[in-house]
């Protein structure tokens, strides 16, 4: 698929790429690449080879996944159930949808108009069964329509590509001089039986034959809509402030969550002006969350952005971001405690002082210790759990390490004295080293290893300081001391 917007001119050929073992290889391709030979899979430095003008992208598969999803939901304005097929493709199950549209072949132009509309070019197939419309959509005609009694037909002339089976299966029928998939229709199959009776499905040519021609059933297991939840009120007449509406659309928002298992992490107010003027406003919360009483508070220093204009006559409250949220017992009696969570404070903070000055500290995967932590948006998502070191670290580290003055070292420990903050440390007991390497994928050449110490000093303050370097390690010349943390 094309992005919106931004497709390459139709006489250029153009490929999207991903990394592979051995570098980038060709993802996809528009039609002038591929009438100039270039293949799918293939390397992208052989393919630039064949055709020098080759224009290359890296591909954003895990947006192209999400986009295909979206686009999922969008199709069932033809028929109630679609799923997505692979990466590349969608398959609708429009038996007794298509006389809605003018019959199959008008379905189909509708298809191609609705999609061009959305940037994208298609390739399409209707047929009885999920693998004929597989192998028709990519190795047939542009639009292609397969009735029962003719799948045979239809799918002889086709690859055995077509047949939805991997590399290296394909390679061993063509091979064998199987090369269409009407000339492995034609083999006795008692011969091919033996040889692939153990093979998995993707590997099978058999069954996924049997598959096409519909002689092994293949049904269409549809994906479920999002759920929405929505709670509305309708006015007898136009008001200006909807202050005395939002408790009880939060409850009954809260309400329709709570029988369905669901916390919602964003809220919508939209108010409709008798004007025909919409206006919105958006809060949003650090957890998931179906407490009305705290929904309601988060849109308490917010109305009054609503531009209500001549007045208006409906207000919806809809959830947005759901997740699965259940109920959690964390008292002997039974329920919940009512305290204030910090998630909850997180909100109130955030719906006054706005989302950039209210941040949280998450790890990051580094071993380097100012770069295993970062700040992010306390409304953000919370991302994967990092690994915590297992050494001991200090709970204030400074923003810029400070160095000091070394009066008096030992041999591969700390410094017996120090000077900092032109104050003198003496050194009563410490432990380490704790040896950090630099991390080669992000350092510049020459960086200089680490061995960190957590030090006592005469007074009984903790601290946490390193030495950069080691004598005669041909990265620099004497070693550096600095403070990186205190413990407190």
């Amino acid at each position: 698929m094309e992005r919106q917007g931004d497709a390459p001119p139709d006489d250029v050929p153009f490929v999207l790429a991903r990394e592979a073992q051995h570098g980038p290889v060709v993802h996809a391709t528009n039609r002038v690449a591929r009438l100039a030979g270039v293949m799918t899979g293939s390397r992208v430095v052989d393919m630039r080879a064949i055709c020098p003008d080759l224009q290359v992208v890296y591909a954003d598969q895990a947006g192209d996944r999400l986009a295909l999803d979206r686009l999922v939901l969008w199709a069932r304005r033809w028929c109630p159930w679609s799923v997505r097929d692979g990466d590349d493709g969608i398959i609708l199950d429009t038996t007794g949808s298509d006389h809605l549209l003018g019959g199959e072949a008008a379905m189909l132009v509708e298809m191609e108009t609705q999609l061009s509309l959305l940037g994208l070019t298609s390739r399409l197939a209707v047929a009885p069964t999920w693998g004929a419309a597989w192998a028709l959509a990519r190795f047939g005609p542009v639009r292609a329509i397969c009735a029962a009694d003719q799948v045979a037909v239809k799918l002889g002339a086709l690859p055995v590509t077509g047949l939805r089976l991997d590399a290296p299966t394909v390679l061993l029928l063509r091979r064998l001089g199987l090369k269409t998939i009407g000339a492995l229709i034609d083999v006795p199959r008692l011969s091919l039986t033996r040889r692939f009776a153990k093979a998995a499905l993707v590997a099978n040519p058999l069954l996924r034959l049997d598959q096409a021609l519909g002689t092994l059933a293949e049904p269409v297991s549809s994906v479920d809509p999002a759920p929405r939840f929505i709670a509305q009120s309708r006015l007898a007449e136009p008001i200006f402030d909807p202050t005395p509406y939002l408790p009880a659309l939060c409850a009954d928002l809260c309400d329709l969550l709570h029988q369905a298992g669901f916390g919602c992490r964003r809220l919508h107010l939209t108010v409709y002006r008798t004007d025909g003027d919409v206006s919105h406003l958006d809060v949003a919360m650090a957890a998931p969350s179906r407490d009305p009483v705290h929904l309601h508070s988060l849109f308490r220093d917010k109305v009054a952005q609503i531009n209500p204009g001549f007045g208006f006559d409906l207000i919806t409250l809809q959830a947005d971001d759901l997740a699965q949220l259940q109920n959690i017992q964390t008292n002997l009696e039974g329920g919940s405690d009512d305290d204030l969570h910090l998630s909850q404070l997180l909100d109130r903070l955030t719906a006054r002082f706005g989302d950039r000055p209210v941040t949280r500290p998450i790890l990051r995967a580094s071993h380097i210790p100012e770069r295993a932590e970062a700040r992010l948006s306390a409304l953000a998502a919370p991302p994967a759990l990092m690994p915590v070191p297992a050494n001991e670290r200090p709970i204030r580290l400074l923003d810029h390490p400070e160095e000091i003055r070394v009066l008096y070292a030992v041999p591969e420990g700390p410094p017996a004295q120090f000077q900092w903050r032109r104050q003198v440390h003496r050194v009563a007991r410490y432990a380490g080293p704790e040896r950090i390497a630099p991390e080669w994928w992000k350092d510049r050449p020459g960086t200089r290893l680490r061995d960190y110490f957590k030090i006592e000093d005469q007074v009984g303050r903790r601290l946490w300081l390193y030495r950069e370097g080691l004598h005669a390690d041909g990265r620099g010349g004497d070693p550096r001391w600095f403070v990186h943390g205190m413990f407190v």
